[in-house]
């Protein structure tokens, strides 16, 4: 009997040793497609910007429009490469307009672009002023609609037959909601990812307030604010410390990620979030609007974002467990999934 039990311990520890061994080499393989998408993605991204930089010269550029023959190998069965013919069939938009947020670029869509070129659709992505490797000083951007410029333009010069599905990060939202009001007749859908889905007459520094104060108490003594124009005259922008962006916007991202974010970010131009918006019924009101909330968000709180949904309701819902408010980084295959759920919808 006692031989008996020594040789099932051995046949057992044998057997949890293997196992073991198993789970190290999937996580050692998740790790290893991870890094893979991190690097072709941004070698991807860096070599369009390169590109724009060398023949045009204007720092508001398209990135993407063209698919890769190569396919990345990701662990999310759900968005692991290109899509069939009859899934392309289905989209009445195959172009995916990426709007950036406050302080961020075309740069932090790498990952999110990689993946719908590989699913054969076209991401295309602007530096909004002031923003990326925009040229224009950030003190001088005062309105939303010139902040959205790039935008703006693209979309006056979309063909009357084309539409396009806009997606919106954080205050990203509200340079989407100005495009859903002025060509919601070119826009197929609007994505808000914990966005500043504001109503009409509201600011999208409001959605905030619950982290940075009223906009009164802000723009009277935060640290955070920069006085582009001199000590006298009113603040122009404000910048979060390195630590604080960290702990607010990063909380769930890798460590590659936080990096590039922490030489990339830049101030962030204060008129745009401070003008109230005019949203019509008849224009904003008339475009199909999808909001995914990100689930361990410290920048919008969960609660923040329910209540956007509450008070503004979208056609449709989507949850992100485990994203912090940069889900093209912490989680870019459930982004991206929803994305391709949202665009399919009839």
């Amino acid at each position: 009997m006692g031989n008996r039990f020594i040789c099932m311990l051995k046949k057992d520890t044998k057997e949890t040793g293997s196992r073991s061994k198993r789970m190290s080499r999937s996580q050692r393989k998740l790790a290893a497609e991870e890094d893979l998408l991190h690097r072709q993605a941004l070698s991807r991204v860096l070599h369009q910007h390169q590109m724009s930089q060398r023949f045009d010269g204007s720092m508001s550029r398209r990135v993407g429009g063209s698919t890769s023959s190569r396919r990345l190998a990701l662990s999310d069965p759900l968005s692991n490469g290109k899509q069939g013919p009859e899934f392309l069939e289905k989209l009445t938009s195959k172009k995916f307009i990426l709007v950036h947020g406050e302080g961020f670029g075309a740069w932090c869509w790498y990952k999110t672009i990689a993946l719908l070129e590989e699913a054969g659709l076209l991401p295309i992505t602007f530096d909004l002023k002031g923003s990326g490797i925009d040229l224009t000083d950030t003190n001088s951007v005062i309105t939303l609609e010139e902040y959205s410029r790039p935008l703006i333009d693209y979309l006056q010069n979309l063909p009357e037959d084309e539409k396009v599905i806009l997606v919106g990060h954080s205050s990203g939202g509200a340079c989407v909601s100005y495009a859903m009001e002025h060509f919601s007749q070119k826009i197929s859908k609007t994505v808000f990812i914990c966005a500043t889905m504001v109503s009409d007459g509201q600011r999208p520094f409001d959605v905030f307030a619950a982290e940075l104060g009223s906009a009164e108490q802000f723009m009277q003594g935060s640290k955070f604010l920069i006085h582009g124009n001199g000590k006298e005259k009113p603040p122009t922008g404000f910048m979060f410390e390195k630590e604080q962006m960290k702990g607010l916007y990063f909380n769930q991202s890798n460590a590659k990620d936080v990096a590039l974010a922490m030489v990339s970010m830049r101030p962030i131009p204060l008129g745009p979030i401070m003008e109230k918006l005019s949203l019509t019924p008849e224009n904003y009101g008339s475009s199909r609007r999808f909001f995914i909330q990100t689930l361990d968000d410290r920048a919008l709180p969960s609660d923040v974002q329910e209540k956007l949904v509450r008070e503004n309701p979208p056609e449709g819902v989507y949850k992100i467990k485990g994203s912090d408010h940069c889900p093209f980084f912490s989680k870019p295959q459930s982004l991206h999934k929803m994305l391709l759920e949202i665009a399919q919808i009839p």
